[in-house]
């Protein structure tokens, strides 16, 4: 079968800052069948300038004339509150995951709560030293592209790879990570099977909502091509089409924002999904990869019988005496297949009987 798609239930900051919230959204997430919950770890004073602007989709009106600091300032959960749920996650096994968005909550994340892979976020794209921190760590690195071309994608994975080599002997530590550096790493033989196995890369548009129409989804398999590595989908719609649909164009992974209430104050809210619609996304996206079966087309055992009830046999329309040369008109094509094949009509017109037919009868 097709390997099991890894559905990420993304919380982010729809917990709203709340301890209780993310509790309750870890529940959610287990409700729904999700494989991993995640959130976003963050200080705001080292995420943004104070005078960072809003986007416009984190807005909620034009007279929004908060910081992207005011707004992140009151989505920040504590470093005790994310072993909390860690540990929570753990109990009620359910996996848990953190994006960090500076280099010391990614230390955080991975020296202390033992996530299992490494989140960078799309915004992260051209992090050179958070790249490399995650090749370092030598845990599964999952990257998200929103806003990036494939010129952006492969110099990122050159960090990442750097990273990855350092952290499994392949080059010095000493080594600085300078664009000749990069190049010759990313080229190194044995580097490439640890890619494979670690890194996946998500496609993603930068919207939330994101319409139908600048999702792209045909990328998925673009960057599948071009970097031959696993590829997922970071799904900013709306609903559950997209998810279901990247799954069906070969995403392994499905990251996917959610939310208690579409209506809550918050920037993700209403691009999210709520309780009911992410069970239900998890069920089809399940139902999607089991239906992908696997890359070969081939009668499957439970066709066998069908196919000789329905396909087609030569049989004669006439009373033909051994020797004599079939006619096109002596011949028909008729159910069930128990004979031999009418692939071979052609075959068997202008050649002799091979002995008597009645009627009927299946010609050999």
């Amino acid at each position: 079968m097709s390997e099991k798609v890894l559905i990420i239930a993304e919380a982010g900051v729809n917990h709203n800052g709340s301890l209780a919230k993310a509790i309750e959204m870890v529940e959610v997430a287990i409700e729904a069948g999700a494989d991993i919950v995640k959130f976003q770890t963050f200080s705001a004073d080292k995420l943004a300038r104070k005078d960072a602007q809003l986007a416009e989709y984190q807005k909620t009106g034009d007279g929004d004339t908060r910081t992207q600091w005011d707004l992140l300032k009151g989505l920040e959960l504590s470093h005790s509150e994310f072993t909390v749920i860690r540990d929570h996650c753990k109990k009620r096994g359910i996996g848990f995951l953190s994006t960090g968005f500076d280099l010391d909550e990614l230390a955080f994340l991975i020296n202390e709560l033992h996530i299992p892979l490494v989140k960078v976020a799309s915004g992260d794209l051209t992090f050179a030293p958070m790249l490399v921190e995650a090749g370092l760590s030598n845990l599964p690195t999952i990257l998200s592209t929103g806003m990036a071309n494939l010129e952006e994608i492969e110099r990122s994975l050159k960090f990442i790879a750097f990273g990855f080599a350092v952290s499994n002997g392949l080059i010095s530590s000493e080594l600085k990570p300078t664009a000749v550096a990069l190049e010759n790493t990313f080229k190194l033989p044995a580097l490439r099977p640890i890619l494979e196995a670690k890194l996946t890369i998500l496609h993603c548009t930068t919207q939330y909502p994101a319409e139908l129409d600048i999702l792209n989804l045909q990328a998925i398999r673009v960057i599948a091509e071009r970097f031959g590595l696993k590829v997922g989908y970071s799904d900013h719609s709306a609903g559950t089409l997209a998810s279901v649909v990247a799954v069906s164009l070969g995403a392994t992974v499905i990251e996917k924002h959610f939310t208690l209430d579409k209506t809550m104050d918050g920037p993700d809210h209403a691009a999210s999904l709520d309780p009911k619609e992410l069970a239900e996304m998890v069920t089809l996206i399940r139902q999607a990869s089991t239906a992908m079966g696997e890359p070969v087309k081939e009668c499957q055992p439970i066709e066998v019988s069908n196919r000789a009830a329905v396909r087609r046999s030569l049989v004669a329309t006439r009373k033909i005496s051994a020797g004599e040369t079939i006619l096109s008109d002596d011949i028909e094509c008729r159910r069930p297949g128990a004979g031999r094949t009418s692939f071979d009509f052609y075959e068997v017109v202008g050649t002799p009987a091979t002995k008597d037919f009645e009627v009927g009868d299946y010609v050999d």
